[in-house]
């Protein structure tokens, strides 16, 4: 092929191509509502869960200390007990609400201190284990001002009977007590011994 073919080939294959500018269309702005029956939202109750609430295994859960906001939430869970970890009796509302829903109150009261003067008595979390381990107390829920330290440390306990790994235990106790985390309290976990346990069933 030529070379003045291959230019004529050339310049047919670039041709200039128009393309038209168009202004977008700006459409005002529609404001979206929801429009709720009044009548509805008055009966709907919300079920808010105290703070740190998690299930721990069947039939048992954890939390921080339930408020009147978390009473829906709470009746929704069916309890027949509630270990309380903290020595503070409970407030009149609320204590008038686990009676009318016939829910048993285990307290074992342990003092909230911070480090280095944490005191964790043995033989209360013993103690509060053995109602854990009963499932006649089945559904309960353990818990303790934040649901952190206190019931961090009964769970945790609670999973070395159900043989998990020290470093699971740990994990799970960290999840909670997140930056607030005790060197104490893992110590505790780590040196409890689970041998005279083993004469009561497991959950």
């Amino acid at each position: 092929m030529k070379l003045d073919q291959v230019l004529e080939t050339t310049n047919n294959m670039c041709r200039t191509i128009k393309v038209a500018v168009v202004e977008p269309q700006v459409l005002p702005a529609t404001k979206l509502s929801v429009t709720v029956d009044d009548s509805e939202s008055n009966d709907e109750e919300l079920y808010i869960p105290p703070l740190n609430f998690a299930m721990v295994d069947n039939g048992i859960f954890r939390s921080g200390f339930p408020d009147t906001a978390n009473f829906a939430f709470i009746q929704s869970l069916g309890l027949r007990s509630i270990i309380c970890l903290c020595p503070e009796p409970y407030p009149e509302a609320t204590a008038e609400f686990l009676k009318s829903n016939d829910i048993k109150i285990f307290q074992f009261g342990i003092e909230g201190c911070k480090e280095p003067f944490v005191n964790i008595p043995e033989d209360t979390i013993r103690d509060a284990l053995k109602v854990v381990l009963d499932v006649r107390n089945h559904p309960l829920l353990i818990h303790c001002k934040r649901g952190k330290h206190r019931t961090g440390c009964v769970v945790g306990c609670l999973r070395k009977l159900q043989k998990w790994c020290l470093s699971s235990v740990f994990d799970e106790y960290q999840r909670f007590a997140a930056a607030k985390a005790r060197v104490s309290d893992q110590r505790f976990m780590e040196l409890f011994d689970v041998s005279s346990f083993k004469h009561l069933p497991m959950s």
